[in-house]
């Protein structure tokens, strides 16, 4: 608790020389410290605080905070003040000091912009509802992506990651469904297809196509989508939108018509060049981005391309298989084209085989889908099915990155899960901090199994018979209106309560139930360097002993190994996953189990946490086999580690997650009581006993 009484002008500056060290950096506190010797008691400690927990990220982001701080204090609430300074703290994680100095610089915009928020919508709240409203449009399937710019490149939408032009949250929620809309119409009304065919097309003439085009759209709308249109009246009225000008006014019928396409809109666009001034509403701020565009489309046009004529290919041969008689030579794809005022191109194309409607899988109706809406056609050569061999193996399917590839050459998260590590100096969490791959152990066909399983064949049986009864407890109920024998003490209660003039209860009698099992548990086994040798023998040996007594018990069971260089190379290891059965590659991923490198601990609880959540099990229990405290190659090692895997703890538990450690380290005691409580841990001393230890207290845990 802080203390009421101010500190002198002499002891805030003597705090302020240590706590931004000075005595090496020569910085001058004299006049942050006059400012803040005169705040009251409370200001004035929190204002101290937050240097100190900023100081330890950086001295010179604390000296700047420690500038700034009285004057942003006056400016901010608390909560937004708290908020400023987490923000440079991820500033400096996300982008280095130079950035970071920068958001402490812009206070004052800081606390505006935090202003807009409380009124404002925010994309990453609202993304999950926003692509479940595209998928329900028609079409090809939509990614969003945060932009200072609205525009689409027909495979991404991209929006602002707030929206606050309007009042309240509401509304502008509103107005996300309103921009959205409006991108996949460009999309599915054709927007962009006359602009690939010109050459160069002038900045002017662009202009006023898109001005043109977006009230094509908007009419687009309120024919296919009149609630959404609605919307969009309505936030027109709330921004006090002026009205249409009369020079655009006379163009709207034209626009607005239902037989209007956007071939229509550019010739009047060449028309009206030169004759009439661009305009562009303030309810949407849609851009032009045509070099996007054109980058995504090429691309996909060529995939799209080759996948439909193999796809037609792949279709003959299965015909071909189910109907031999026929000849595949003879066989001839074609397109039927019949007009539909109801479609975007005014017409609707079926593929034909042998003039009849072709079977096309779902995939393949899809393909065809996305082409119409970048060609608004399907071009006779794309119904040419392709030949073997015809095409690069890597144009059919989407690229994935091998896990070992990514490590390679500068470091970079694409791909990678990322998860918040804690600070606790900062108490705060460093944001996306750590990025996080799955990967594969390479199984090991060696005969490692058959000499475990040969050496521990007596212990196995046991475990096996043990589970096996496990499997069948049954548990005592007591005070059951219905049961087998009387419930002594339930009895002794009523017949007192009777004596006192009370009603007896009828819940006399106990009754033996089945108890059935619910659980789910996941095995984090440390595959760091330090587990080499006899350790890593015995971890293999404990996880195939478990397997095998696990497998007559039924509870549902994952294995993973873990490992990490520096919070950029954070890696979990599949070895056994939940629906997985256990088998002979189970077996070889346990033999092919290696050291990889230090024990960073945090990410893979948090991971491993997220699985066990995705799984619907009564009882949901994350079990640790470790030789070591966590450790890094960078600051992880040491309180950091220690907090952060403590921190990561807390967060399972709190999701309904047992935690529960088994280390050979001897100085566990030291440590794991403050990380895992004093019930939740067991120290082997002697690492030739583990396998034995392991499947008894996974015994005694669950029973």
């Amino acid at each position: 608790m802080a203390s009421s009484a101010s500190r002198s002008l002499p002891e805030v500056r003597q705090l302020l020389d240590e706590l931004l060290e000075v005595e090496f950096s020569f910085r001058d506190t004299s006049a942050p410290a006059a400012a803040i010797a005169k705040l009251p008691g409370v200001r004035q400690a929190r204002l101290i605080n937050w240097i100190q927990r900023i100081a330890s990220t950086h001295v010179e982001l604390g000296y700047q905070v420690a500038c700034k701080g009285v004057d942003a204090q006056a400016l901010m609430e608390p909560d937004i003040f708290e908020a400023w300074i987490f923000h440079s703290m991820d500033c400096y994680d996300a982008e280095g000091l130079r950035p970071a100095l920068l958001a402490i610089e812009q206070y004052r915009q800081f606390a505006g912009q935090q202003q807009a928020r409380a009124r404002g919508a925010l994309l990453q709240d609202h993304e999950g509802v926003l692509s479940h409203f595209l998928q329900g449009l028609s079409g090809r399937p939509l990614k969003l992506a945060p932009s200072d710019r609205i525009y689409t490149d027909t495979e991404t939408l991209f929006l602002p990651p707030l929206l606050s032009l309007l009042p309240t949250p509401e509304q502008n929620f509103q107005h996300y469904k309103v921009t959205c809309a409006l991108l996949w119409a460009q999309i599915r009304f054709g927007s962009f297809r006359p602009l690939l065919q010109l050459s160069s097309p002038e900045p002017e003439l662009l202009q006023l196509y898109h001005a043109m085009e977006m009230l094509r759209l908007e009419a687009c709308l309120q024919r296919a989508l009149p609630g959404l249109f609605r919307a969009l009246e309505q936030i027109r009225q709330t921004l006090d939108e002026p009205p249409l000008p009369a020079e655009w006014q006379r163009l709207l019928p034209q626009l607005s018509a239902a037989d209007t396409r956007a071939e229509d809109v550019i010739a009047l666009s060449l028309q009206q060049r030169g004759l009439i001034t661009p305009y562009t509403p303030y309810s949407h701020q849609v851009s032009l981005e045509l070099d996007a565009v054109q980058d995504c489309m090429n691309a996909r046009i060529e995939k799209e391309k080759a996948r439909l004529r193999v796809s037609l290919n792949t279709l003959l041969e299965e015909l071909q298989r189910t109907s031999p008689t026929e000849q595949e030579s003879e066989r001839r794809f074609s397109k039927q084209q019949r007009e539909d005022p109801a479609t975007p191109e005014g017409l609707n194309i079926q593929i034909l085989l042998d003039d009849m409607p072709a079977p096309l899988p779902d995939q393949v109706q899809a393909l065809q889908r996305s082409i119409l809406l970048d060609l608004g056609d399907i071009p006779d050569d794309y119904l040419q099915p392709a030949g073997p061999g015809e095409y690069d193996p890597a144009l059919l399917q989407d690229q994935t990155r091998d896990a070992d590839d990514v490590w390679r050459g500068s470091y970079h998260e694409e791909g990678a899960h990322l998860y918040d590590e804690w600070d606790f100096q900062r108490r705060h969490y460093r944001k996306q901090w750590c990025a996080v791959r799955e990967r594969e152990v390479t199984p090991r066909h060696d005969d490692f199994t058959e000499r475990t399983l040969e050496k521990y064949h007596g212990l196995i049986k046991h475990l096996r018979k043990t589970f096996e009864a496990m499997r069948h407890e049954n548990r005592l109920l007591k005070r059951q209106p219905e049961g087998d024998d009387v419930d002594i003490d339930a009895l002794v209660e009523a017949l007192s309560d009777a004596h006192l003039g009370f009603e007896m209860t009828d819940r006399l009698l106990t009754r033996m139930q089945r108890n059935e099992r619910n659980i789910a548990v996941i095995f984090m086994v440390d595959m760091s360097g330090s587990t080499k040798g006899w350790i890593n023998d015995a971890e293999r040996e404990s996880l195939l002993l478990l397997c095998e007594a696990l497998e007559s018990l039924g509870d549902r069971y994952a294995i993973y190994g873990f490992s990490g260089m520096t919070r950029k190379r954070c890696e979990l290891f599949h070895i056994k996953h939940f629906e997985e059965p256990y088998n002979e590659l189970v077996q070889a991923r346990i033999s092919g189990i290696e050291p990889q490198d230090y024990t960073r601990m945090g990410f893979a609880i948090r991971h491993l946490s997220k699985i066990l959540q995705t799984t619907d099990a009564r009882t949901r229990i994350l079990i640790t086999l470790s030789d070591g405290k966590p450790d890094d190659y960078d600051s992880y090692r040491g309180q950091y580690g220690i907090e952060d895997t403590r921190r990561a703890l807390i967060e399972a538990r709190r999701a309904g997650i047992h935690p529960y450690c088994i280390t050979i380290d001897e100085e566990a005691r030291d440590y794991l009581p403050h990380l895992y409580g004093p019930a939740a841990y067991s120290v082997v001393d002697d690492v030739r006993t583990l396998p034995v230890k392991v499947s008894d207290i996974y015994r005694r845990l669950t029973t």
